[in-house]
């Protein structure tokens, strides 16, 4: 499959699986609104994420001790 088409169909159905998720959020009774959080794995959210921990984690364990250039 092309790389262009195979990275449209990827959004494609992670817009569709976050439209779920949302849907099954608001409506009582249906377990469902974990999909939302697969849509935004699949549209690449949770690497910005992932990349915001990682930085935030590494700033407040560096070493006191070492200085800034």
């Amino acid at each position: 499959m092309k790389p262009l088409l195979k990275n449209i169909i990827k959004k494609t159905i992670g817009v569709i699986l976050i439209i779920i998720g949302l849907v099954a959020f608001i409506t009582p009774l249906t377990p469902g609104s974990w999909l939302a959080l697969i849509g935004l794995q699949m549209l690449g959210f949770g690497f910005l994420l992932e990349n915001r921990i990682v930085r935030a984690i590494r700033k407040k364990f560096e070493n006191p001790k070492k200085k800034p250039q």
